[in-house]
């Protein structure tokens, strides 16, 4: 009984004498057992020491005792004696096979690369003392169980290698299963294999990579790969699970619109794991299965635009214009959006047809079939763009104008594999057609355009400006005038002159202001009036003559004012066209007098108001000097 209690008071003893030196005494740590790993594949245990003395670097001796030995130890390994291992671990340690890698000084890993079911047993991880005092554990162990490996994987179809087109769907099947009597889990992982430019294979020097396109970890959850994350934000790439033969599952991969930069050797990888008593899940069995090679066709290898006609087209003024776009080289099983434009760049106004000026769109077709045009609205009643077949495209303008001529291109962009691609869908390629030019027989056409300012009274602030602009056109049909009424400023020299006419007719308006819109009559007889600090009318007068009117003029209204006439021509389907040609008149300078009460009103202020002061001061005067001989009146009396 003695010796219990004198037992029991010297571990208590010990304790407390590590406790109060904060930790000293020595412990080896092992993770908590029984550890379960499948046979064939790699074993890692963790040893670590602390609260030791002496050097940062510790020695590490492991012994196994097999369940069948009857309790009898066996060297496994050591990281100072390489004849510490057993005959049974001896030319495994040799090879490799079982080693200890250090992760630092007091912490090392026994590995052991192809665990065998007589390695089941305890692990004990012995550290040879370095302390002064003999205190604390100097081992550790683990219960290690070896459980068959029944991790199966296969496959339903493999890549044959054959070219792929761009934008084709990509489906691959991997078949997997576990039967085992421990509650394990398993994940399964698609990925590809290529080189850093995308081919397949590392030759001539190229790094080979490998991608993890999409998983199903061993919690169940979905997981992209992190160069796949936006395709599979975009429901472009899928995994699905279903239930297959003998209990094993299914997986599925949908991979939509493949890309270039798919092109690689596809495999998937099956994985076991089992959650160990410390709660940490740990991979027990892995393996991977090789489905085959992928190699994506690019869609600029083989799309090529076309319109027809081809070269130049020369028609009248009002004939229809026809062009079509066609699409070639299209995979026809792979399902693509086409977004459609019809380009022209050059009109009549430029000095050659084709040259000059910015590229602008004429109409375009949407991958749903909706049409819209361009800045030219009016197209939209007076012509048409349309779908002849799956890859045939049509631009109709029903009358040509002088306005329609140019060079057309038809550009379309390809959104392979999407029919229906949303607004931040990238354009797989945009491919353009070569150039149509087309040329618009037009009739000579010759515009003159004087103005005038009629003769009669001096113009004053308050009467009303009348200018006549006669615009006449030399040409065969029928066509009408469209007239516009333009004001600048009148430059100073002029205003200073105040001279007595109240017009004067100037060769040209000054060009360094910017004229300001008037007023202006369309070809189809509409009125615009523009802002002006007046009421202005403008009408046709005759055939030849435009009148503008100024109402109530303020001196806002003076300036230099000039007409602009355009000439509108009718195509033989009653349609209106601007022919081009165009005119601008001299300017006429308009200036306002001053009325006769405006010069009589200043004098009149002043002369009143001298009045009134000259009054002021007279009753002022009167007023002290009365109350001065009033006050003299009373201090006498």
């Amino acid at each position: 009984m003695r010796t219990m209690m004198a037992t029991r008071e010297t571990a208590l003893f010990v304790f407390l004498h590590c406790l109060l030196q904060y930790a000293v005494c020595r412990n080896v740590h092992l993770p908590a057992g029984p550890l379960y790993r499948v046979a064939g594949f790699p074993l890692s245990l963790p040893c670590a020491v602390s609260g030791y003395e002496g050097p940062r670097v510790q020695d590490f001796e492991w012994f196994l005792y097999r369940d069948d030995s009857g309790g009898r130890q066996m060297g496994v390994v050591s990281t100072r004696d390489k004849g510490f291992p057993y005959a049974p671990f001896q030319a495994r340690v040799r090879n490799g096979e079982v080693r200890v890698d250090r992760d630092f000084g007091d912490s090392v890993r026994l590995m052991i690369q192809r665990l065998r079911v007589e390695d089941q047993g305890k692990y004990e991880c012995y550290t040879p003392s370095t302390d002064s005092t003999y205190q604390g554990n100097y081992s550790a162990s683990v219960t290690v169980k070896v459980i068959p490996d029944t991790l199966q994987i296969s496959y339903s179809r493999s890549l044959t290698g054959q070219p792929v087109p761009e934008g084709a769907d990509l489906t691959l099947t991997c078949s997997a299963g576990i039967q085992s009597e421990q509650l394990t889990h398993m994940a399964i992982m698609f990925g590809k294999r290529g080189s850093e430019d995308g081919s397949e294979s590392g030759a001539g020097g190229e790094v080979s990579t490998i991608r993890e396109i999409i998983s199903i970890d061993n919690m169940l959850g979905v997981v992209p790969g992190r160069s796949y994350k936006k395709r599979y934000d975009d429901g472009e790439i899928t995994l699905e699970k279903r239930n297959g033969e003998s209990g094993q599952g299914v997986y599925v991969m949908k991979i939509r619109a493949v890309q270039p930069d798919d092109t690689g050797s596809y495999f998937c990888e099956a994985s076991q794991w089992i959650r160990d008593p410390d709660r940490s899940w740990q991979k027990i069995a892995q393996r991977m299965l090789q489905i085959g090679t992928l190699t994506v066709q690019q869609l600029a290898e083989s799309l090529s635009v076309t319109t027809s006609p081809r070269g130049d087209v020369t028609l009248q003024v009002g004939s229809p214009l026809i062009l079509t776009c066609e699409v070639l080289g299209l995979p026809s099983e792979v399902n693509s959006g086409l977004l459609v434009q019809w380009m022209k760049r050059g009109s009549v106004s430029s000095d050659e047809v084709g040259t000059g000026g910015v590229e602008v769109e004429v109409a375009r077709m949407s991958t749903d079939g909706v049409v819209s045009w361009g800045d030219d609205l009016s197209r939209a009643s007076s012509g048409s763009m349309e779908k002849a077949t799956q890859t045939k495209y049509s631009l109709k303008l029903f009358s040509a104008r002088p306005s329609d001529s140019g060079v057309y291109r038809c550009v379309v962009s390809v959104y392979a594999g999407r029919s229906d691609p949303g607004p931040s869908t990238p354009v797989t390629l945009t491919q353009r057609s070569e150039g149509v030019t087309v040329n618009l027989k037009t009739k000579d056409v010759v515009v003159s355009a004087v103005a005038q300012l009629p003769r009669g009274p001096l113009l004053k602030r308050g009467s009303t400006i009348t200018l006549i602009c006669n615009a006449t056109v030399m040409t065969t049909g029928r066509t009408q005038v469209q007239v516009q009424w333009l004001r600048w400023p009148i430059p100073e020299p002029v205003i200073k002159r105040q001279q007595s006419p109240a017009a004067d007719v100037t060769p040209e308006p000054p060009v360094e202001e910017k004229p300001r819109l008037v007023a202006a009559l369309m070809y189809d007889g509409v009125v615009k009036i523009y802002a002006n600090s007046s009421e202005v009318s403008i009408d046709r007068v005759s055939a030849v003559s435009y009148r503008l009117r100024v109402h109530t003029a303020t001196m806002e209204d003076q300036g230099m004012y000039a007409c602009h006439a355009e000439a509108w021509g009718q195509d033989p389907h009653g349609g209106w066209y601007n022919t081009g040609a165009k005119a601008e008149s001299n300017a006429v300078t308009v200036y306002l007098y001053a009325r006769a009460a405006d010069l009589l009103l200043i004098p009149l202020v002043i002369g009143v108001s001298s009045a009134l002061f000259v009054g002021i001061v007279i009753i002022a005067t009167v007023t002290c000097c009365f109350m001065k001989r009033l006050a003299r009146q009373r201090a006498q009396k």
